[in-house]
């Protein structure tokens, strides 16, 4: 019991360990409103809503894009999208949508 409490615990902290820059993140978007939206949200159902998604979940997205990990939908554009993105770009990306509200 004690172990899933810590690793509760440990679960709820991760956006305070993520790495990415806000301010760096919303310079990068800027490929990402066309289909995402200024604010991150989307005018167009086909496309998701990112504003205040959790940082770690878009993070995860981003880099099973890059991986080709995702398939279907949209994936082969996002796969284009992402494919030149750094680490820190995904990190930064994501911690700029995540601050932003739904």
């Amino acid at each position: 019991m004690k172990h899933w409490m810590a690793a509760a615990l440990l679960a709820a902290a991760l956006p305070v360990f993520a790495d990415g820059d806000v301010n760096a993140g919303a310079q990068k978007a800027t490929t990402c409103l066309a289909c995402h939206g200024a604010e991150g949200k989307s005018a167009v159902p086909l496309y998701p809503n990112l504003a205040g998604q959790h940082a770690p979940y878009l993070l995860h997205s981003l880099q099973a894009y890059k991986k080709g990990e995702r398939s279907g939908g949209q994936a082969e554009v996002m796969k284009a999208f992402v494919a030149g993105l750094s680490d820190q770009d995904m990190e930064d990306l994501s911690a700029y949508y995540s601050s932003l509200k739904p």
